[in-house]
């Protein structure tokens, strides 16, 4: 989310100098690399790179087809192999083993739906979306319609499919994707006419909310801003919570966590970390969010602190199903030896990924199968047998 964050500020600031721009686009990976189908990168034609879509080894050679899809003014495809042995035919080293699809699109800033801008309006209304991209892969030489759609959860379309045959098709796709919540693969094939569409799954900005602006928040906030997070501090004291502590925050709460959630937004994607060092504030804040379906609620501290608070509600008639204690994660963080502010921040951050992910944070050394799973790159082929709009 970062990434596409900087690569709008990077084509704005290139709009604002009269440069022009290619968009660099990993479409889809057969085996191991570095980056996966969505990788972007953003390249001016005075050479200056925003994003990545490697670990840095094709870089310099996407440089290089990038300035020629702005000079020819067309999109591109160009498949690199990087499971041959000799990788030195390409004149980079590259240490993955897949087969790499890269689109190169140039980018026609007087186009109102033109890549950048279906990019910008998929983050900016803070809802899930689709982006299609269609390419072909069985002969790059053929024309690369490359992104041209986005749909968006409240049903707005923007963009259109250019390929009249499939239309239909797509659409009908596109919303399966979004309803099922993943990215997806189909390739679709009339006669000789075939393309394949690219379905990615787009979620808004984790929203980072943080009871306490003591100094255990300020490392908090600066993963959450390197990450491209929505970061929200909440406390009682203005002399803590305030925008000199915490500048890249998007909202500063003074209250009391009792009232705390009357000020800030909460949907399936807020997590909520409490590091107060007050037994009172993180009770009060815990009880207010019993009743939100929210996946993760970090609390700071030792474990029988979670267990005076469950004792603490029944005493009090207050009880907490199985299903929201599931979601609080008390003590808070990876256990990876963290002491420091910035170690136990660095161990929280990691924890909310493990549960964003679906993961258990584990050492990648002890897992016995590949770090990705390969059956989200599957395509599926569809055969067209009537298209009335040729």
């Amino acid at each position: 989310m970062k990434e596409l964050q900087e690569i709008l500020k990077a084509y704005d600031v290139a709009n604002q100098e009269n440069k022009k721009s290619a968009l660099v686009t990993v479409v889809h990976l057969d085996g191991s690399s570095y980056r996966r189908p969505g990788a972007r990168m953003l390249v001016n034609d005075d050479g200056r790179i925003t994003g990545a879509i490697s670990g840095g080894c094709l870089e310099g050679d996407a440089l290089k087809k990038a300035l020629f899809a702005i000079s020819e003014q067309k999109h591109t495809l160009f498949t690199y192999d990087t499971s041959k042995a000799d990788d030195s035919e390409m004149g980079i080293h590259l240490g993955c083993d897949g087969i790499i699809q890269v689109l190169f699109e140039y980018i026609d800033s007087d186009k109102i739906d033109n890549p950048i801008e279906l990019l910008r309006k998929a983050l900016a209304n803070q809802q899930n979306a689709v982006i299609v991209t269609l390419f072909d892969l069985n002969n790059n030489q053929n024309n690369q319609y490359g992104t041209c759609l986005l749909l968006e959860e409240n049903g707005t379309i923007s963009g259109d499919i250019p390929l009249l045959c499939f239309k239909e098709y797509i659409l009908n796709d596109s919303s399966i994707a979004l309803k099922n919540e993943r990215s997806e693969f189909k390739q679709y094939q009339f006669e000789q006419i075939n393309t394949t569409a690219f379905f990615e799954f787009i979620q808004p900005p984790i929203s980072l909310v943080v009871l306490g602006a003591g100094n255990d928040a300020i490392p908090l906030m600066k993963f959450a801003d390197i990450l491209g997070w929505d970061f929200r501090i909440i406390d009682r004291r203005s002399t803590h919570a305030n925008k000199e502590r915490f500048p890249s925050a998007s909202q500063i709460v003074v209250c009391t966590p009792d009232v705390a959630l009357d000020y800030i937004p909460v949907h399936n994607r807020t997590f909520f970390v409490l590091v107060t060092h007050s037994y009172r504030c993180d009770l009060q804040m815990l009880k207010s969010l019993s009743s939100s379906s929210l996946p993760y609620i970090g609390i700071l501290g030792p474990k029988k602190k979670f267990d005076k608070m469950l004792s603490d509600f029944q005493q009090d008639v207050f009880e907490l199903s199985q299903d929201k204690i599931s979601t609080i994660y008390s003590p808070t963080g990876l256990d990876i030896g963290a002491e420091t502010p910035e170690e136990i921040a660095l161990s929280i951050i990691a924890e909310i990924q493990s549960v964003l992910a679906g993961k258990m944070g584990g050492m990648l050394k002890m897992k016995n199968e590949v770090i990705h799973s390969r059956g989200s790159l599957d395509i599926q082929i569809k055969d067209v047998k009537v298209c009335n709009e040729l």
